[in-house]
């Protein structure tokens, strides 16, 4: 059978040079992750971006390509490098295990919990690498190569959502967090272009915005943010007060909201002029 690791969604209509990529809202685990998961149920649906696929759906619609992966991130974080693991999550592993790791395989839950049994073999830490987060990569930068080729250029919105408050271990604990969080590495992944067309966006609808605090974008946008090489990106944390109850993590009406929000923050990238972009 075919895992379902991730999908590619290609566009409805005439072709944009925007790819929404979704890292973190799959829930799925395979019976090879399972056996050695203890983190509890609540944490891996608290850990996962919940229905940020869902927010994202029209952005087809709107020429943009989507990438949505469907496995949690407790099987991989595919917003980590792959080299981002210690002792303490992979046997024989020549790093120094870290406090609370939460790297490319999470030690821990957020709430500081234990999620594995007992540390990854290397081939379970292969098998991991090999199946979802290289071919995830690999998708995505063939979708962004394919993207410059046609265009010039192309504009990457890694599309994520974060609890409304500061939880515990965070330096932001118990404070309230702006609607919108665009994450651009203090502004180097993209050109002031881009970014000015999310907080444009966002004001317009009547969302608060604050650049990079508490989230400077994770690994795609470093990773694939190069705008001198014609690559714009950018990360985008939606507050989950926005479209979740997030005691019961059931959808609110704010979800329509705040989905129409998700859309026009990907048809505004879509219509930028390509000028200062190529």
């Amino acid at each position: 059978m075919k895992r379902p690791w991730f999908e590619l969604v290609e566009p409805k209509t005439g072709e944009a040079p925007v790819v929404v990529e979704v890292p973190h809202a799959g829930l799925f685990l395979p019976a090879e992750v399972l056996s050695n998961l203890v983190a509890p149920a609540r944490a891996i649906a608290r850990d996962a971006d919940l229905f940020v696929d869902e927010l994202y759906e029209d952005a087809p619609a709107e020429g943009a390509t989507l990438l949505v992966a469907h496995t949690s991130r407790y099987v991989v974080d595919l917003n980590r490098a792959e080299d981002d693991v210690d002792s303490g999550v992979v046997t024989g592993d020549p790093r120094p295990a870290r406090p609370h790791a939460r790297g490319l395989l999470w030690r821990t839950t957020t709430d500081d919990e234990p999620a594995l049994l007992r540390p990854l073999s290397r081939d379970e830490y292969h098998f991991r690498l090999q199946h979802v987060h290289r071919p995830y990569h690999e998708t995505l930068r063939a979708v962004l190569d394919r993207k410059i080729a046609r265009f010039g250029y192309a504009i990457l919105l890694c599309a994520h959502s974060m609890p409304s408050v500061g939880r515990a271990g965070h330096a932001d604990a118990g404070v309230p967090r702006a609607d919108v969080v665009p994450g651009s590495r203090g502004r180097t992944s993209a050109h002031r272009r881009v970014i000015d067309a999310i907080d444009s966006v966002a004001i317009a609808h009547g969302r608060s915005v604050e650049h990079d605090r508490p989230y400077r974008g994770g690994f795609s946008t470093s990773h694939y943010g190069r705008p001198a090489q014609k690559c714009h990106a950018i990360q985008v944390e939606l507050a989950r007060r926005l479209y979740l109850d997030e005691s019961t993590l059931q959808r609110t009406p704010g979800l329509q909201t705040t989905r129409k929000l998700c859309r026009a923050f990907v048809a505004r990238l879509a219509s930028l002029p390509s000028d200062a972009l190529t």
